[in-house]
């Protein structure tokens, strides 16, 4: 078991190594401009290796968003009130700063979402991610037509509460201004999928 666990940190690692190295390729010299064989080379690896670990060039860079794949999968796992606790979730993102709300100035995280919004082939593949963050929140909801729909509403909601933050800031918007309305707009959002998805209430 102990053997397992350090194969798995090791994986982990190794991941997260490559993911950085080539993003950080890719900030200084723009996505299309670097190849997966550089990249490779830069990490030390073989191209073959590389494309086990990452299939596409873009998941190099998605690799960085993929642990929020399930992340609302998991915080309505047994919860009486699926929707609350996402907004509770939520809010509890703006209050740290997490870059996944788009309530975040830190150079290193605008830089990588303009390099993330502004690729194309990245935008593209980037929907998969939300597909799969669909499907996830949907099985956790219970499965059906009623939870895929849910599910596919309150991930909507999520993404463009966060687009517009880091549009804001991108701007060049103060976090501190940003941030009381990036938390009224949380507010409106939820209440609203609340409203929208009586499924989903506790007393239903």
């Amino acid at each position: 078991m102990g053997e397992m666990g350090l194969r798995e940190r090791k994986k982990r690692q190794m991941y997260q190594d490559v993911s950085d190295i080539a993003v950080r390729l890719f900030l200084e010299r723009g996505f299309d401009a670097v190849s997966v064989a550089e990249v490779a080379a830069a990490a030390g690896i073989s191209k073959p290796t590389l494309f086990r670990y990452f299939p596409a060039k873009e998941d190099l860079v998605l690799h960085r968003i993929a642990d929020h794949e399930t992340e609302a999968a998991r915080v309505v796992a047994g919860a009486a009130d699926p929707v609350d606790a996402l907004y509770r979730n939520f809010l509890a993102g703006l209050e740290r700063r997490d870059p996944v709300t788009g309530l975040n100035d830190h150079p290193a995280v605008l830089a990588f979402h303009t390099l993330l919004y502004g690729t194309p082939s990245l935008v593209a593949r980037a929907y998969a991610h939300v597909e799969r963050s669909e499907a996830a929140l949907a099985e956790a909801l219970g499965g059906g037509l009623d939870a895929r729909l849910a599910a596919g509403q309150i991930i909507a909601v999520q993404r463009i509460l966060a687009q517009e933050n880091w549009r804001r800031i991108a701007a060049g918007e103060p976090v501190g201004e940003v941030a009381p309305d990036a938390v009224g707009a949380a507010r409106r959002a939820f209440r609203r999928l609340a409203d929208g998805l009586p499924q989903l209430r506790p007393d239903h």
